[in-house]
Formats: C-alpha cells, structure tokens, sequence
C-alpha cells in the first residue's frame, strides 16, 4: 500500500508531507482500537527470541523509532503500534524553540536519504514530558527521550549549557524509561564541542548526579557523531563508561557528503545540513563495532543509520549493536519496516535454529 502513496508525498514539501502524515496519524493515536487494528495490520510479532534485555529494560524487539520524528510526542502511540521495540521522542530542549528557517528538509531520492537542518524544534521538555505523562500507559513499548541544547544557550560560560540540560532532564526523567544526551546533532551551533572528552565528563557527571539525587535512576546514554576520529570515538566512550552512563547510541547524521549518487549543484542548493539514510550505513557499523570493542559487554550500544531491511538490522546487530533504530528508512520503505525486520530476524533464527538474537548474531 505505501508504494502506491509514496509519490504522492515524495512530490510534496518534506515538512509539508510530514505534517500530513502526522495529522493522518491523530485516529490512531487517540483510540486504542484503531492501535490494535493496526498492530494486526503490519502483523506485529511477539516472539520471545526477539525480546532484548538491557539497561533494566525489556524491549520486546530489538528495531526501535530513532528520535527526530516524533519531535513533541504528538504520536508516540500510534508509532509504537507498527510494531517498534521502543520509541526515542524528541530532541526536547530546556527552552521551546522553533524550526531553523525554512526550507530546512531535504530528500536525496537517488541516495535514499535526507538532509535536514531543522535545528530541534519543539515545544520544550515540560510540555513534552507533561504529553507522555498522559499517554504512557497506551505506548506499551520502552520510551526514550533525547535531550538537547537550547539554541539561546551558550556554551561560554560552560555552565550555562550543563544547567540547560540538567532541566530538560528534570522535566523528562519521570516519564522517560531512558534518556539519551544528544550533543552530536550538526544544526544546533557549536554543540558538536560538546564531544570533547573534558566538556562531556562534566556534563555526565552533573546529569548523574542529578538523577541520583532526584531518585528517579532512569538509564543515560549519549549519542554520538559519525565524524568522530577513532580517538574521539574513544575518548567519548572512556569517559562515558567510566562515568556510568549506560550506553552510546551510535550514530546521528553526518556532515560528509562523500560518495553520493545526488549530484554536486543539487547538494550545493540543499546547502548545510545532517545527513542520514543508506549512504551512512557502513560508516555506523564501523563506528558501532569501535564503540562495542571499547565500552566491553555490560553498556547499551544503539545502532542507528542507514537501517532499512533484515539485512541491515542484522548486520547492525553483529556488529555489536543490541539495539537499532530507524527513521529515514521508515520514511523510504513505509510502516510495515519494523514488523517486517522483526519478521525476518525470526525467519533468519527459524532457519538457522537459533534460540535467541545472541545466538543468530553469533553465527556468520
């Protein structure tokens, strides 16, 4: 059904056909039938061997929503009812902002991808964590919240960006099952600096110490970049290890444009932007599979970039991830994705008489 629809929505505005989407999405969303009815309609499957256990968690499939496209939680429900392990909402900000100007979304067709350069829009923390507060109970899946920047806020003094996120965590951490730091989004001015193995310790340390003394320890993770060298990649991951995060998620866009089908005028028209779908792929698995080999076994590694098949999932998998996330593949291949993943991966451990992910991502 959804290749029928594609090209009526691939030949509008990207942030017009999201808004369409999202407004088609309010039924389902708001009434627990129409959820159901969706859940049998992409087939949703509930096999234990998916089931992955991590962080205190159980995630009842390992493919999960990556966070960006459900920005203000307006419809976390019906994104969990295509058959999701878990949902990341947001990135929420201490202080409501809007998009960066506009046209601020761009797809690359022949490169199955997007640009985007949105900014992390939203409606801030509070409310957003105040809209899961009412509906939690109905997502029936783990939920992440990505916490950002405010864009007003400087990172001179350092301070001042440490206690703008420590109030988007407060605001969020009684709704959310994990919290995921994002200081690696491209469009949200110097806040890649924020990588730096001494700039993150501070910001992990004051996070942590926060959520202990709020009394709810709800799991931290931090999201990293793709342009990472493989000593900043390290770095980061010593310093979120030995401060007790409780994983990575690897990776967010990327500012690289190598090797892509879209020719050099049209990239040059898009202009700046994170870039995320198939051509980031190989370079999260790398990352993945550096990040797996440095934090060791116990820490949560979230693949994300570039999934958009069984094939992909796994191999994000063997590569060390244990969970993955998708968004621009969802938006490529449609609402069946997660179920027809969670499908496969079975198929994959039915054939190869796997009793579990562990053992079918053991085998090659």
């Amino acid at each position: 059904m959804y290749h029928v629809v594609r090209p009526l929505f691939f030949s509008m505005n990207p942030t017009r056909a999201h808004s369409i989407v999202m407004s088609a999405l309010g039924p389902v969303e708001g009434l627990a039938p129409l959820r159901a009815l969706t859940r049998a309609a992409v087939r949703t499957t509930r096999d234990p061997r998916l089931e992955v256990r991590k962080m205190g968690l159980v995630f009842p499939s390992p493919i999960g929503l990556a966070a960006g496209l459900d920005k203000n939680a307006d419809r976390a429900r019906a994104f969990a009812s295509f058959g999701f392990g878990h949902v990341e909402l947001g990135t929420v900000t201490a202080q409501a902002q809007a998009p960066n100007p506009f046209p601020n979304l761009f797809r690359l067709p022949a490169d199955r991808a997007l640009i985007n350069r949105l900014g992390f829009p939203n409606e801030g923390a509070s409310v957003v964590a105040a809209r899961i507060a009412r509906r939690k109970n109905g997502i029936l899946v783990p939920v992440g919240i990505s916490i950002g920047k405010s864009r007003s806020v400087s990172l001179d003094p350092l301070d001042d960006a440490r206690n703008d996120y420590l109030a988007s965590f407060r605001a969020v951490r009684s709704v959310a099952d994990f919290v995921v730091i994002n200081v690696s989004s491209p469009n949200t001015k110097d806040l890649r600096a924020m990588q730096a193995a001494d700039v993150a310790r501070m910001l992990f340390d004051a996070l942590l110490e926060d959520a202990e003394q709020g009394g709810v320890r709800v799991p931290l993770l931090v999201k990293i970049a793709p342009d990472l060298d493989n000593e900043g990649i390290d770095a980061i991951c010593d310093v979120a290890k030995n401060a007790g995060l409780s994983g990575i998620v690897a990776t967010n866009t990327t500012v690289s444009r190598d090797g892509l089908t879209t020719t050099n005028e049209e990239l040059a028209r898009i202009g700046a932007g994170g870039l995320s779908g198939k051509p980031l792929f190989l370079r999260s698995i790398e990352v993945v599979k550096r990040v797996r080999a440095r934090v060791g076994s116990q820490m949560c590694v979230i693949g994300v970039g570039g999934v958009d098949s069984v094939d992909t999932a796994l191999a994000m998998l063997r590569a060390g991830a244990d969970l993955v996330q998708v968004f621009t593949g969802f938006i490529y291949v449609g609402p069946t994705l997660p179920s027809t993943i969670a499908h496969g991966l079975v198929a994959r451990m039915d054939a190869a008489g796997a009793q579990s992910l562990a053992e079918l991502t053991a085998s090659i």
